[in-house]
């Protein structure tokens, strides 16, 4: 099949395999959310102490982050569709033995296992996608509808985990993944394809290490930082992971068969669209942090108040993944996501509006509409990193684009949320009144939260005189966040805009003159035939079948 040829389109039975994908996608995302309203109940049942209520939350997400660069080459090495069901076999095993926890240390070893289990999911579904859908339009609008299916997974959680936990014990929440992981594990192989790239090498053991030495020393690291503030522990961590991080790029530099190529980064599509990606998740969890600050604190709202809050924010996000690709489709992807990022901009500026008393509908309306506009630069973002690699990388690619939201989320959750403590600090610091007892004052100058629970033991009008300040304090914090992600987002916007222009509609070829410069394409690798680094037509192995790929993105 020759480069100008039209790809053919897929049929009924990549469909069917595209909704095998989503349902792994979907029951993760029910996991994560789950486990906030499960967590009184097993904490109580379990006897979990505050410690073990932490690990139990966190240690999913450390392992996850941890091993996806490496899940990420290990299916482009061994078959993304063998990968997808060894993790989805794994995630069911591992899911029966969190709801059957007996104590909290089996209960964080089962969450650690869930995590590992996880990081075979996404890289493996993103890198079939590419596989299945040779159509330019038609891989974008399924990248779309799995996407979209995480956020679906999210809205419809708390209603599911709420259900379940109010007829049934807290662990079967946990239960959902087994019955659809069965699906997988029968379906998958009779509607997946295989694909695995022969000349991948062997796995570099060293670099394994290096990569979840670095991911897991950082996410724990800023993590801490971002939960108790400033201390030796965290800070070596953040070091050691920089260290590691560091280390693991110059071997990959070096190696012939490296466990992440570093040459995709050179593609301009990739380069920019993981820019876009850690910027909006970054900012997003940032946001995030002091939405829930807000609504729980000074509005008062429960945590599962706060959580419902955030669904039409979670049905927005599900529309823009499907409004997206069709718009993209008709213009410039960089332009379609440029203005979905000035939509973003627009509504962080609103929030800088938000009052003690009066913010409430604003930020959940404000929430919605940054949600819808920033799932374009997710749904396309991840259709030009992983379109836009070879073939053969197209799971070390999927790994990064989930990392750059995992990573960026936490990565924004550190360094706004420091931000936003210190504006909190400085601006209590100023405003406190006289009167207020000691003990109370110094626990309000640290955090709205100890300041709330330090008013509830003081009579009515000194209460009032310390909270009064500190909501303000609070608000002037989302204020100064919400400012510094507009002017993130807003460069952000421009740099998608210039860098990306290049790229055409979805599924239109773009013009010899618009073409990336060579010198950003990723160059074959050794003993590799260059058709296979060629995003305007790619062959590979597929089946031990000759596939090619005619995607301009």
């Amino acid at each position: 099949m020759t480069a100008g040829e039209v790809p053919t389109k897929a049929g009924r039975r990549e469909w069917l395999g595209l909704a095998v994908l989503a349902l792994p996608t979907f029951v993760v995302a029910i996991d994560l959310f789950v486990l906030l309203l499960a967590l009184p109940n097993l904490a109580t049942d379990l006897g979990a102490n505050s410690t073990q209520q932490l690990w139990i939350m966190d240690m999913y997400g450390f392992l996850l982050a941890g091993f996806l660069v490496t899940m990420g080459t290990l299916g482009d090495r061994i078959g993304r569709r063998k990968l997808l069901l060894i993790g989805a076999a794994a995630f069911g095993v591992a899911s029966l033995l969190t709801a059957y926890s007996t104590n909290p240390g089996m209960l964080i070893v089962s969450r650690a296992l869930l995590g590992v289990a996880g990081a075979t999911l996404g890289p493996s579904c993103l890198a079939l996608i590419v596989t299945m859908f040779q159509d330019a339009k038609q891989r974008a609008a399924a990248f779309g509808v799995w996407g979209g299916t995480f956020t679906l997974g999210a809205l419809l959680g708390p209603v599911i985990g709420g259900v379940l936990l109010t007829n049934f014990w807290w662990g079967s929440v946990f239960l959902l993944g087994v019955p659809v992981m069965v699906i997988v594990l029968i379906a998958g192989p009779k509607l997946l394809p295989e694909f695995r790239n022969s000349q991948a090498g062997r796995l570099d053991l060293t670099s394994v290490a290096l990569s979840l030495v670095s991911m897991l020393a950082l996410v724990y690291g800023i993590k801490q930082l971002v939960r108790d503030g400033w201390d030796v522990l965290p800070v070596v961590a953040v070091v050691a992971g920089l260290v590691a991080g560091v280390v693991f790029v110059r071997r990959q530099n070096r190696l012939t068969n490296p466990l992440l190529d570093l040459q995709l980064f050179k593609n301009r599509a990739v380069g920019t669209a993981l820019i876009g990606q850690l910027s909006y998740s970054s900012t997003g969890g940032g946001m995030m942090l002091f939405m829930m600050f807000y609504l729980q604190l000074v509005q008062g709202m429960s945590t599962l108040q706060a959580g419902l809050a955030l669904i039409p924010g979670m049905a927005a996000a599900t529309l823009g993944f499907q409004v997206g690709p069709k718009l993209a489709n008709r213009f410039r992807p960089a332009y379609v996501i440029a203005a979905g990022m000035a939509g973003i901009v627009a509504v962080l500026l609103v929030f800088t509006q938000v009052g003690v008393t009066s913010g409430t509908a604003t930020l959940i309306i404000g929430f919605a509409i940054l949600s819808f506009c920033g799932a374009p630069l997710i749904a396309l973002g991840t259709n030009l990193v992983v379109g836009s690699a070879p073939p053969e990388k197209a799971g070390s690619a999927g790994s990064l684009t989930q990392l750059s939201t995992e990573f960026g989320g936490t990565l924004g959750i550190a360094i706004l949320g420091t931000i936003g403590t210190a504006v909190y600090r400085n601006q209590i610091a100023d405003t406190l009144p006289a009167g207020i007892p000691a003990p109370a004052a110094a626990a309000a100058g640290d955090s709205l939260a100890a300041g709330t629970a330090a008013a509830s033991q003081l009579p009515e009008p000194v209460a009032t005189s310390l909270l009064t300040p500190a909501y303000q304090a609070l608000v002037d914090a989302l204020h100064s966040v919400s400012i510094i992600g507009a002017v993130l987002i807003g460069i952000v916007a421009v740099l998608v805009a210039v860098r990306l222009r290049h790229v055409p509609p979805v599924g239109q070829a773009a013009p010899p003159a618009e073409q990336a410069p060579p010198a950003e394409q990723a160059p074959a690798a050794e003993g590799e035939d260059t058709a296979l680094v060629n995003t305007g037509g790619s062959a590979s192995t597929v089946d031990d079948r000759a596939v090619v790929n005619n995607s301009s993105i």
